[in-house]
């Protein structure tokens, strides 16, 4: 294990653990360090992570063929390490420390005793749950479990059973296009990308023909965005099919937003599109209501309610029409559900840190999915996180966060543990993108998956 720099305990020093190295975190992080600078404070910010490497969902939640998403990923490596790799300890302001998970390694009560604040940042990573009989049979698949299997999570089966010809993916978002597209998208076109050679070999292997998508509401209601939408339908080797009857009344025109306009109008040129004759075809299909995964030892079909536009405006509703598709997988990609933190308040309807404007309760605050719910892009975490930090950086100049009651460095307390630092992710970092330029196929990273090989490579103990 490389061990992180102790952190002088400087009286007067704001100290301040956040919990999860996604986004959220880290924007919390750099606004906290950033404010603190300009206000003349002292602060030193814990970064904790319960994966060896930082990032969250940008690198286990997006999709690989997803440049653009990814490059995300460039702003919070300049955050971070332009606040983490000073030489010198005392002008650092954050000390990541990863693969160390709160209420395993250490307590959020251990924390909360040895730092002014703690912030959760831990994101949503569940499945949302879908309440229809057959959800549990063999076959049927949270999205996002085959998000990070297709992504290289350390923690979820290298294998993954791709011998459906037909699937369904019931959603209308951003990961049920993300979903859709990487089953139809034949593994020669994701080479060039991070994906693992496991998951490479797996998608070689697919007897996926038809992916269906499913949405409960009209075209002129999706919840992708023109990118996503765009992009699927430069899949090469796909067909897109869609259908007439889910057009009936709906004008592009009148749509309520340009991207809505722009996306419809992309709809409507994929229903002019001849057939092409491929080999695998990705149909959309709009106003069905899941209502039963259909099946004895394992799903082999889905039933629907057909839908309309309710009179009043307020939504869907059903039209007492029923429809069955034979399907082998379904794919439930109904939205992302926070998982509690233990000894957090925790709301279990909405999945989220109850809180006001970031604040939980004295000394806790909240930012990200846990603080508001998995909706969102990346703007609206970056004003999640300013939010939570003003009313942070507030109660300290009110003298309304108590002075930590341990005075000894939290990584006395890891000392047992395996945690990574910002040096090992450098050096796992650098790792990956030498297995890219070495792989028969060059690309920019390959990931290393297993958590142990992370662990030992951070450390500098694997060397390749």
């Amino acid at each position: 294990m490389t061990s992180a720099t102790s952190i002088p305990l400087t009286e007067g020093t704001l100290r301040v653990a956040i919990v999860g190295a996604g986004p959220a975190g880290i924007y919390a992080g750099d606004i906290l360090a950033t404010h603190a600078a300009a206000g003349g404070h002292h602060v030193v910010i814990d970064l904790f992570e319960s994966l060896p490497a930082p990032y969250g969902l940008i690198r286990y939640g997006v999709a690989p063929d997803h440049p653009r998403i990814k490059g995300i990923v460039g702003s919070l490596h300049e955050m971070l390490d332009r606040a983490s790799a000073d030489p010198d300890a005392d002008r650092r302001t954050i000390r990541f420390l990863g693969n160390i998970e709160i209420g395993r390694d250490i307590s959020l009560d251990e924390l909360r005793a040895r730092y002014h604040a703690v912030v959760l940042a831990t994101g949503a990573i569940r499945d949302a749950r879908l309440d229809i009989p057959g959800v549990e049979l063999p076959g049927s698949y949270g999205a996002a479990d085959f998000v990070s299997w297709f992504d290289g999570h350390p923690d979820v089966p290298r294998t993954w059973p791709l011998d459906a010809a037909s699937v369904a993916v019931i959603g209308n978002g951003n990961v049920a296009l993300d979903v859709a597209r990487v089953l139809a998208k034949q593994a020669e076109d994701l080479r060039t990308t991070e994906v693992p050679d496991n998951v490479l070999a797996g998608l070689e292997a697919s007897a996926v023909t038809d992916v269906h998508v499913f949405g409960r509401r009209g075209p002129a209601d999706i919840k992708f965005t023109p990118i996503e939408l765009r992009e699927l339908g430069e899949v090469p080797g796909v067909d897109i099919v869609l259908y007439d009857e889910d057009f009936d009344g709906v004008d592009a025109t009148a749509a309520s937003t340009n991207q809505l306009k722009v996306m419809l109008r992309t709809l409507n040129a994929w229903r002019d599109r001849p057939s092409t004759g491929a080999a695998r075809r990705l149909h959309l299909h709009f106003w069905h209501a899941p209502v039963e995964i259909r099946g004895d030892e394992q799903v082999e079909g889905i039933r629907f309610e057909r839908t309309a536009p309710a009179s009043d405006g307020t939504g869907p509703v059903g039209t007492g029409e029923f429809r069955e598709y034979g399907v082998q997988a379904v794919y439930r990609a109904v939205g992302y559900f926070g998982p509690p933190v233990q000894d957090a308040p925790f709301d279990e309807r909405r999945g989220v840190v109850p809180n006001e404007g970031g604040r939980v309760e004295p000394g806790l605050y909240a930012t990200g999915w846990i603080k508001r719910g998995p909706v969102g892009l990346i703007g609206h975490t970056k004003s999640d996180a300013l939010e939570t930090i003003t009313n942070l950086l507030a109660d300290h100049a009110a003298g309304r966060l108590s002075a930590p009651a341990e005075q000894t460095d939290v990584t006395e307390l890891l000392a047992e543990h395996s945690y990574t630092t910002w040096d090992g992710w450098l050096a796992l970092d650098a790792h990956e993108r030498g297995l890219g330029e070495t792989h028969q196929h060059v690309r920019e990273r390959v990931k290393v998956v297993p958590r142990d090989e992370q662990v030992a490579i951070s450390d500098g103990a694997l060397v390749r």
